[in-house]
């Protein structure tokens, strides 16, 4: 009868002050993570969101006083004569909605692409305007840019925030273990931003009917998204290692993705968070997005120069890691770093005095 020679895995049991660490470390990022995600859904607020009102300055004024006082620092306020001028706003992405008493009554203007929950508190605020001075709700609610009829909450938009950072971390992690080489990386990253921008694209547009416009116009913005965050989390993995994959993950995952602004509006975020988030990726990507699906690319400027910015940064990263790599490798091959010749070593004759 033959015994089972003893595995490497049958060692002693882990001291109990290793088991209470790791129960620590896992309730710690359990904890970060529920952070991260709540807290800009929970005290997210209406402040300083950007609205408009159409119509004579008496009448402006008296709309701005209202607002400010039933939601005092709650909107951001333009005022314009007409009606035409508040539209353009809003299709600029300058606005998300506009108050409109030009022709003697209330009417209200909204973008529900643009945020449904800003359209939604625009609505209610107006229609209890209304009913303070007696006139009712409002004559006529108009969306300017309304959502797909597949989805008329926006839900499908609003969940594509977490799969693109997904998307470029995995890609990041694939391309680390599976390809060698700064070039072929970077160029393997540029492929994966344009196939996987194909495939989340039609997903989104021609199955669940989340998206309207150009199809390849949106796909150009999916796959800058990707390309942003795979080739930052790729660079900093050349510099710092798996430490850098981390880094990338904690930056465009636990940051990025919860102050995208994505589900609301970035103005309803709490404090600067709104702000940040557009600085990254999730934010930038989300915004550009909606504006080539409903605003035929209306106020994305700033969103694709935040994106071709994190995609230069993270594909120069890359190419010095690659040149660092490749420096270390002919250090440890002992190849010779100087233009000093070798010293040749005496002949035999020399060592025992013949000619």
């Amino acid at each position: 009868m033959t015994t089972r020679a003893p595995l490497a895995t049958d060692a002693l049991p882990s001291r109990w002050s290793t088991v209470a660490g790791a129960v620590f470390l896992l309730t710690a990022l359990t904890s970060v993570l529920l952070t991260a995600f709540a807290w800009p859904s929970v005290r997210s607020s209406v402040h300083d969101v950007p609205v408009a009102v159409a119509g004579p300055a008496t009448a402006a004024a008296q709309i701005r006083t209202a607002l400010d006082q039933r939601l005092p620092g709650g909107f951001d306020i333009t005022e314009v004569t007409e009606t035409a001028a508040a539209e353009q706003l809003i299709r600029d992405r300058q606005v998300y909605g506009a108050i409109d008493v030009s022709s003697g009554t209330t009417r209200v203007i909204v973008a529900s692409a643009a945020s449904t929950a800003v359209a939604q508190t625009l609505q209610a605020i107006a229609t209890g305007l209304g009913q303070a001075d007696a006139s009712g709700a409002p004559d006529a609610v108009r969306d300017l840019a309304a959502l797909p009829a597949d989805d008329p909450r926006g839900a499908g938009l609003a969940a594509s925030a977490l799969p693109l950072v997904m998307g470029g971390l995995l890609a990041a992690v694939l391309l680390t273990r599976l390809v060698h080489g700064a070039v072929r990386r970077v160029i393997g990253a540029l492929a994966f931003a344009v196939t996987g921008g194909l495939a989340m694209v039609a997903i989104l547009q021609f199955w669940l009917g989340s998206l309207s416009g150009s199809y390849p116009t949106n796909t150009g913005a999916v796959a800058l998204t990707i390309a942003a965050t795979s080739l930052t989390v790729l660079g900093l993995e050349s510099l710092l290692g798996y430490a850098g994959i981390g880094i990338g993950a904690v930056v465009m995952m636990l940051i990025g993705t919860p102050l995208s602004g994505t589900a609301t509006a970035p103005e309803m975020l709490p404090g600067w968070s709104g702000t940040l988030g557009q600085l990254l990726p999730p934010g930038a990507g989300g915004r550009l997005l909606r504006a080539t699906a409903f605003f035929d690319g209306g106020g994305s400027s700033h969103a694709v120069i935040v994106l071709l910015t994190w995609t230069a940064f993270g594909a120069a990263l890359c190419l010095v890691g690659g040149l660092r790599a490749h420096r270390a490798t002919k250090t440890t091959a002992g190849l010779p770093m100087t233009d000093t010749p070798p010293v040749e070593a005496p002949s035999v004759s020399a060592l025992s005095g013949k000619p």
